[in-house]
């Protein structure tokens, strides 16, 4: 079989980052990937390659786009800053002051930065769910309107891995009157032509690269799991097939349906590296950008075990991310994929793939590409 070769450019001082990426490619350690990286608004990395699917019969093109799982968090979360820098939401209040049925069983309390930080207790849903039933965007939301925290709000971090998507799916709706995906694809990916879809149109499937699930998939054998954990993390469980099937990818799921690729991404984050300002356009204020980077949460994560700092919708440097300065942020999407964020270097990267591992925070594969870009950043 044909070698398969990196497509894409570096600008000088990255060719270390092409290196590293072709290795990964010949090692095996990806399929077939994309990775990104931008400079004050500039590209200056730019590269994919490998295959599109496990067989290897396609390849990973430059318009080759794949489900990048929790990375989508990203974009709900700057869709709700975009509101919230219009004044049209506000993080401090109640999320019952925009959707009223929220407060019900003790509930009334729970503040929209809950929801953006992972401390609003509402990680999973107590009634048994179904993959279809995320698919069903009424029940998805109202069944969590109408049940009581798992923990007690804002007391600690616990990952929603695919609840918050529907939480702040739910509230920027009723604040925009437009869905999240609609909102998202008119206010942010539409005007910068970027290729991120929060609901993919049928038109697009063929584009999609298929994800091969990482070999130690299965989380429901482990007998130290709590309650919290086993409803997060279990109902319904993680089926990577799904992300093949057209309900899934026309479905908006905020916090796990997204499909990019890693230009489409990095492009996305460069409003926030930038502060707010993207090739010319304000699409928001530097004040508006640095609220995500305000710390709302730290402590051990009741799902990942891990010790975390979440700011508006981001994880923020700490013991979790030493190699991040303060103005940074980042978040890592189920299988490997990546969005990082410095407002200090204005620089915005990210890493898209289709071979996955079992990480929700990132893996190596991400890390070494990054520290070769941060090595031609530096040079």
């Amino acid at each position: 079989m044909a070698k398969a070769e990196v497509q894409g450019f570096v600008n000088d001082k990255f060719e270390g980052v092409r290196n590293q990426f072709q290795t990964h490619l010949d090692t095996g350690a990806d399929i077939g990937a994309s990775f990104c990286v931008t400079k004050d608004g500039e590209t200056v990395v730019d590269l994919w390659g490998g295959h599109a699917d496990v067989e290897k019969t396609r390849p990973w093109e430059k318009d080759t786009i794949v489900n990048v799982y929790s990375t989508t968090k990203t974009m709900t979360a700057l869709t709700a800053l975009l509101l919230a820098d219009r004044g049209e939401l506000d993080f401090d209040a109640p999320v019952a002051k925009y959707w009223p049925e929220f407060a019900a069983n003790g509930k009334a309390d729970i503040k929209v930065s809950h929801l953006m930080s992972h401390s609003a207790g509402l990680s999973g849903w107590r009634e048994p769910m179904t993959n279809d039933d995320l698919y069903d965007w009424e029940k998805a939301t109202s069944l969590l309107a109408a049940q009581a925290p798992l923990w007690e709000p804002g007391t600690a971090p616990g990952y929603h891995a695919i609840t918050q998507g529907y939480l702040v799916g739910e509230v920027i709706r009723r604040v925009a009157g437009k869905t999240v995906g609609t909102l998202f694809r008119e206010e942010i990916a539409g005007p910068l032509g970027a290729d991120f879809h929060i609901g993919l149109p049928a038109s697009e499937d063929a584009r999609v690269a298929d994800l091969k699930p990482p070999a130690d998939a299965s989380i429901s054998a482990d007998p130290t799991m709590t309650e919290i954990k086993k409803v997060t993390l279990t109902n319904p469980g993680i089926d990577v097939s799904e992300t093949r099937t057209r309900a899934w990818r026309g479905a908006e799921i905020p916090a796990a349906g997204g499909t990019g690729n890693a230009r489409s991404v990095a492009m996305i984050h460069t409003i926030l590296a930038n502060g707010g300002m993207v090739g010319g356009k304000r699409f928001m204020s530097e004040a508006g950008c640095r609220k995500a980077l305000e710390e709302q949460i730290q402590g051990t994560d009741l799902i990942l075990g891990i010790p975390v700092r979440y700011g508006l919708g981001f994880g923020l440097s700490g013991p979790m991310s030493p190699a991040l300065n303060e103005h940074s942020m980042f978040w890592g999407g189920y299988g490997g994929s990546i969005a990082l964020i410095d407002m200090e270097s204005h620089t915005t990267m990210s890493y898209a793939m289709n071979l996955m591992h079992g990480t929700t925070t990132g893996d190596m594969r991400a890390i070494t590409l990054a520290m070769q870009a941060w090595q031609g950043l530096n040079a």
